[in-house]
């Protein structure tokens, strides 16, 4: 049976539109679909834009340190609008970067919503026709969720529409405690807004190492973001210009607007896959072997959509295995082990490798190196922040099991560190390498064991 092409992709997100440009170069006529904005949510409404947002709200901070260095600063104002249009230019110059990258490799591109119709069709909604494919590669990412059981849920918006506000409100209050929620309340904070957090758990960023967490807590409250734990959000009305927000520990929290920072979940809802026999798992996430096949020989699944891993990175690694092993005959396949991960808080988060209690809970027995100063850079500024930084060691093979890092640029400082980490570097190793001084990050070659 002839196909109309060799690979058909739903979804021009980052592992997409790797996946397809690399599998175009290897020969295949690909084509892929794409309902919203070429790039994904990374690039349209994620970690770019995220990351603009978080640079323009550090400039707060930054105007209030230097005066300790000599400055003295005029009336600094911020425009919102100005923010906005500026990011905006930038996202378009990367949508059009990503059009042009596909195009030049040969991938036919349908601005339009994929159904499955059947194991090899999809039926293109905006283009009203069906085109069938030897291969499909579903990379549809993932969406916000919102908790349709609280009454007045409506009220609040999400990280989508956080990149759009018509205006800076006033004061909000921002429900979650992961990645978005406090990379939120932190731009908010930072721009001016009296913000508020809400989170039902005992502790922010629940699935890093609990010293790291214990320091953001404190350098939240620091910054004047106030922290409302363990409850969550039981009813949310609109009274004149303010939404009351009633918790479940009885109090009312009162804002301009409302934020939902809860979770994402595999955006599969609609997408046909029954048609097509596609098998999905919890949260409707579709389940895939470690080649990214799903339960259909000829379907394929990879980044968010599989709620393995869900990093920008490690799609496009996937994206880059799945057209390495089918069309270049090269069998590829993801390490999952030891992936940097950061949080672009107010001070941010590093972290790669186990935690001290995962470690615990795998049976192993560890030393824990650690260091909590104030960085020279604080001290003129009068600024009380302070980094932590904290290694995890395997006693027997005094390997590094983990790395875990808040403070200033520890970003940075993670993307390296995650190079040794993962290919086995012992604290020893560690010990052996000369400092770079003045800097925060030669305290990583001095760390002592911790009492």
């Amino acid at each position: 049976m002839a196909y109309d092409y060799d690979l058909f992709t739903i979804g021009a997100g980052s592992g997409g539109v790797r996946a397809s440009r690399l599998a175009s170069q290897y020969g295949a006529k690909v084509a892929i679909a794409e309902e919203s904005r070429v790039g994904g949510t990374c690039v349209v409404r994620g970690c770019v834009p995220k990351k603009l947002f978080v640079y323009a709200s550090e400039f707060s901070h930054a105007f209030h340190d230097a005066k300790g260095f000599g400055w003295t600063p005029g009336k600094a104002s911020f425009d919102w609008q100005t923010l906005v249009a500026n990011k905006d230019a930038e996202i378009d110059r990367l949508n059009g970067i990503y059009i042009s990258n596909l195009e030049k490799a040969g991938v036919e591109i349908h601005h339009s919503r994929a159904v499955f119709k059947d194991q090899h069709t999809v039926y293109l909604v905006e283009e009203d026709r069906n085109v069938t494919a030897e291969t499909i590669l579903i990379s549809a990412g993932g969406s916000p969720w919102v908790d349709e059981n609280v009454a007045g849920h409506e009220l609040g918006f999400t990280s989508n529409e956080a990149f759009h506000l018509d205006k800076l409100p006033s004061r909000i209050a921002v429900v979650g405690g992961g990645y978005i929620a406090v990379e939120f309340a932190c731009i908010f904070a930072g721009l001016g807004v009296e913000t508020s957090l809400i989170y039902r758990g005992p502790k922010l960023l629940k699935n890093f190492d609990s010293d790291i967490s214990a320091q953001l807590h404190k350098e939240l409250q620091a910054k004047n973001i106030k922290l409302v734990l363990e409850t969550t959000c039981k009813k949310i009305e609109q009274v004149g210009s303010e939404k009351h927000i009633l918790l479940d520990n009885g109090e009312t929290l009162v804002t301009e607007e409302l934020m939902w920072a809860v979770g994402r979940r595999p955006k599969t809802q609609g997408m046909g896959l029954e048609n097509a026999g596609v098998e999905t798992g919890r949260g409707g996430a579709i389940i895939t072997d470690n080649q990214h096949r799903t339960s259909q020989e000829n379907i394929y699944a990879l980044g968010d959509v599989t709620d393995r891993v869900n990093l920008t990175p490690v799609a496009i690694r996937e994206g880059i295995a799945f057209a390495e092993t089918k069309y270049n005959n090269n069998p590829t396949q993801i390490d999952y082990d030891a992936i940097p991960k950061a949080v672009f808080s107010q001070p941010p988060v590093g972290t790669v490798g186990m935690t001290e209690e995962e470690a615990g809970e795998a049976g192993i027995e560890v030393d824990v190196y650690k260091s909590d100063f104030r960085p020279m850079k604080n001290i003129l500024s009068g600024n009380t922040e302070r980094m932590l930084m904290k290694l995890i060691v395997d006693r027997q093979s005094d390997k590094v099991l983990g790395c875990h890092l808040i403070g200033h640029e520890v970003p940075e400082m993670i993307q390296c560190l995650a190079i040794p980490i993962k290919h086995g570097i012992t604290k020893a190793e560690f010990d052996e390498t000369c400092a770079l001084h003045p800097s925060a990050a030669e305290e990583l070659v001095m760390l002592q064991k911790a009492s």
